[in-house]
């Protein structure tokens, strides 16, 4: 174990010890039986149950999905299914948390897996928040009750902790997710002067390029060092405050794979995902969120040729099953796995809920009840946004 614990995130290694281990009889079963066995089950809970599946989980799993989407429409279906008792979130700890945050208080929120984590999620810790908005203050930009504005307005992407949102909730910010990012930005921006966005900076700063903020007003703050390692004239003149995150998925596509793609595909349109680093976004054609790529590759003239980066699944499943008459590769020529995504299994589909018809509930997720409320806040801000 001593061996593995440092290849994990935080959450996992805070969650390994709570970690459900999947029973021997769920390994290897073949994935016929598997399937039989979990739509058996799922007809058998009915209404009970309502599977969510996020667009990067494989296609084992996203095929039981009620609803499948990015984590902006996931959150959106939460209320549309009042009448279930367990909502299981084929996803990553994040994800649930945010479904505990906005179910009815009867539904109990499971992850097949818990040590489905994510890394850009453990680079925002809350006592580093903490420490960066004490030092902020200290440089002048405290909140100016007063004014009715705020020197700085917090958002986080959704893909964080229950703990940062709460922090960003009581402080007069909201949660944004890569569909709705440039409406978030504006939303802050008209109640103060700048804002401090976490955990990933090339979310921010894509989407700000993108509403024109230059990019010598965005400044990047480096948790680990003191104030950032910026000084104060530096964080005054700066629009956007960055957090020094990112996603390992999408870090991973570069400009100059889009150079070899158009090579060796000359007419390829390239999309990407605004989590990409600038210049990656820069020399692609198009970028925008999950569902947003979906949408422009689906309805492109068939025939079209197209380089995707994104998570390989859904680069796939756009491939196979999405956009029929249009040629979808992955800007990545190894494909880019979300690992933690792939942690959810059909077995431990399986597991759970055969578990559940017995009345017997594992890897529920619950945010706590001194968080849950300015969560609420921070996701209800976010969903109000257009």
């Amino acid at each position: 174990m001593a061996s593995i614990i440092p290849l994990l995130t935080e959450f996992e290694k805070q969650s390994i010890s709570e970690r459900q281990p999947l029973p021997e009889k769920y390994l290897g079963l073949s994935d016929a039986e598997m399937e039989v066995r979990i739509a058996a089950a799922r007809r058998a809970l009915g209404s009970r149950l309502v599977i969510l599946g996020h667009h990067y989980q494989r296609d084992e799993v996203i095929r039981f999905a009620d609803y499948t989407g990015d984590s902006f429409r996931l959150a959106r279906q939460i209320a549309s299914r009042p009448e279930a008792d367990y909502i299981v979130f084929c996803g990553v700890h994040f994800m649930a948390e945010s479904a505990d945050v906005l179910c009815a208080p009867h539904q109990k929120v499971i992850l097949p897996d818990l040590a489905a984590g994510c890394s850009m999620a453990d680079m925002a810790a809350p006592e580093q928040l903490e420490t960066c908005w004490e030092e902020l203050a200290q440089m002048g930009l405290a909140p100016r009750e007063s004014s009715g504005t705020s020197a700085v307005v917090p958002v986080t992407y959704i893909n964080s902790a229950a703990s940062i949102k709460a922090f960003v909730g009581e402080r007069g910010g909201t949660v944004c997710t890569s569909s709705n990012a440039a409406a978030t930005l504006r939303w802050a921006f008209e109640r103060g002067e700048r804002i401090l966005f976490l955990p990933d900076q090339h979310l921010g700063r894509n989407t700000a390029y993108k509403m024109g903020i230059p990019l010598d007003q965005m400044v990047v703050w480096d948790p680990d060092e003191i104030c950032g390692g910026l000084d104060p004239d530096q964080v005054r003149a700066a629009k956007m405050i960055l957090w020094k995150g990112h996603c390992s998925v999408h870090t991973r596509f570069t400009a100059r794979q889009i150079e070899g793609v158009r090579q060796q595909h000359p007419g390829v349109r390239v999309i990407v995902h605004p989590e990409v680093p600038w210049d990656v976004v820069q020399a692609a054609d198009d970028s925008g969120s999950t569902e947003y790529i979906i949408k422009t590759v689906s309805n492109s003239p068939e025939g079209s040729v197209w380089a995707v980066g994104t998570e390989v699944h859904l680069v796939n499943r756009l491939a196979q099953q999405l956009a029929p008459g249009r040629t979808v590769l992955s800007l990545d020529q190894f494909g880019c796995l979300c690992s933690t995504m792939f942690r959810v299994s059909p077995n431990h589909l399986l597991w759970i809920l055969e578990e559940l018809l017995e009345s017997r509930v594992h890897n529920q997720v619950t945010v706590s009840a001194d968080q849950k409320h300015w969560n609420r806040v921070a996701l209800d801000r976010m969903l109000s946004i257009t």
